[in-house]
């Protein structure tokens, strides 16, 4: 199967934990791979965001990226893109007039509207990894979208062959915005599970000379860590995270993700010294890909609390590491952390702080929730099922049938 996935703004390629650079990204990497190893023929079409940037570059068997010209070649914020979105539709079209793939595959509103006027006769699957109905009743005035972003969402939904949703909360925003229901399917994001694994080396503590006991007493050993990881900014709510480091005097917070000087770093450096716990955060910035998994294993906890969150993969890829999971009580997470482990009100620092007292105090819990966390990883997560499922929706839409969510969700 030829399969043409769509990321205008996601670069496979580009370095994790900026702004715009987060799971999508991981997402669409990682899927093209796992579809390779099936078989296809996959081409991953993103904007050119650097000069020196190759036509193509392959990145895995079967796999390569192919960047489209479209606006300057440099980095432009996801919300600033529409102007340059009829440049990528006109190339993405020329592309696929010369060499049309079995089935496209778009990723995010703006790829959704350029591969449904570029596609012809070529099905179009969509994954919207958020949506603007959400983002706007979390953000209100905060929210930097396109004015039109809401209604071409519903045009995209009501247009595509089939809509992957990542969860059942999604389905439910889907349904609201008039996506047919027999053209949903729910198919998860995924982890690598060879890389994200309970075994394997951690990163070195910090130093620090106490341990947690409880009762905040100093004690032998380390400092208990608490681990926040991922994209730096408001609505991923590691805010909350800091203003609950404040009931837990002996416990640290690493926060990874963005750059030391992005303006989200500095407002937490900030909040933590305001808090009187300067010396207990610590903001590393971004994380090579490949020294995550250690620096979730050397972690106590993995906390992530945003405000909205249509997946979360940070919390799967702590879960498969055996570490256990804090997480808000949104979206995705829902789906992923409800039962091995624990989800709490968004926005409420003293109720994480509460559970986080309850995890870091009792060694036989956080053992049985991170037992429980890998093993429903390896079983629904791990990235061959997520793309033998993704596959089942594209075999579909080729042959003509609908998706049937009773029969792909789950």
């Amino acid at each position: 199967m030829r399969i043409a996935l769509v990321s205008e703004h996601a670069d496979p390629l580009a370095a994790i934990g900026g702004v715009d650079a987060g799971g999508q990204n991981v997402y669409v990497a990682a899927l093209a791979a796992a579809l390779g190893a099936r078989g296809h023929e996959v081409v991953v079409h993103t904007r050119r965001w650097g000069q020196d940037q190759p036509d193509r570059v392959v990145i895995a068997p079967g796999v390569r990226v192919e960047y489209v010209t479209a606006g300057p070649a440099a980095p432009v914020p996801k919300d600033e893109l529409p102007p340059y979105m009829p440049e990528f539709t006109a190339r993405l079209a020329a592309r696929w007039e010369e060499e049309p793939p079995d089935v496209i595959h778009a990723h995010f509103w703006m790829s959704g509207q350029a591969s449904l006027r570029a596609a012809g006769n070529v099905p179009v699957v969509h994954t919207f990894h958020a949506l603007g109905t959400v983002k706007r009743r979390w953000q209100g005035a905060a929210d930097t979208s396109p004015a039109h972003r809401v209604d071409t969402e519903r045009q995209i939904g009501r247009s595509a062959d089939a809509v992957l949703a990542t969860c059942r909360d999604e389905v439910n925003e889907l349904r609201a915005m008039g996506v047919p229901e027999q053209r949903i399917a729910i198919v998860p994001c995924g982890v690598d599970t060879g890389v994200f694994r309970p075994d394997g080396p951690s990163a070195p503590p910090s130093g620090a000379s106490w341990a947690w006991d409880g009762a905040g007493a100093p004690g032998g050993g380390r400092m208990a860590r608490v681990l926040s990881i991922g994209r730096l900014v408001p609505r991923k709510g590691v805010d909350t995270v800091v203003q609950a480091m404040r009931l837990l005097p002996r416990a640290e917070l690493v926060i990874a993700g963005g750059r030391v000087d992005d303006e989200e770093a500095v407002r937490l450096r900030d909040l933590a010294d305001g808090c009187g716990i300067g010396d207990r955060v610590r903001v590393v910035g971004s994380v090579p890909r490949d020294e995550v998994p250690a620096l979730m294993r050397s972690a106590d906890v993995l906390v992530t609390v945003p405000w909205y969150e249509p997946f979360g993969m940070a919390p799967v890829e702590a879960m498969a590491c055996g570490v256990p999971v804090i997480a808000s009580a949104v979206g995705g997470h829902l789906d992923t952390v409800a039962g091995c482990g624990l989800l709490v009100p968004p926005r409420r620092p003293r109720a994480l702080a509460r559970a986080l007292k309850d995890v870091l105090a009792d060694p036989a819990r956080r053992r049985a929730m991170g037992a429980a966390g890998a093993r429903r990883a390896r079983e629904r997560y791990g990235w061959p099922r997520v793309a033998e499922r993704t596959e089942a929706v594209y075999t579909q839409v080729i042959d003509g049938r609908l998706c049937r969510l009773t029969a792909l969700g789950g």
